[in-house]
């Protein structure tokens, strides 16, 4: 089974996505928004923007 991203509205009516992988394990999860429109232009904006996004080690 391949990943998949699913939206939904949260117990305060924002719109939220999260990235599932292919054995159901949620590996991302996003901001709040305010519409269903934004929160699906926020998931199209993932696939656009990092489909090959290098790993970097950063100091915290």
């Amino acid at each position: 089974m391949a990943g998949k991203f699913e939206y939904y509205e949260d117990k305060k009516g924002k719109f939220r996505f999260r990235l599932k992988a292919g054995n159901g394990q949620i590996i991302a999860v996003s901001e709040a928004y305010e519409s269903k429109d934004s929160c699906i232009n926020g998931i199209e904006s993932v696939k656009k923007n990092a489909p090959d996004a290098p790993i970097e080690k950063v100091a915290e």
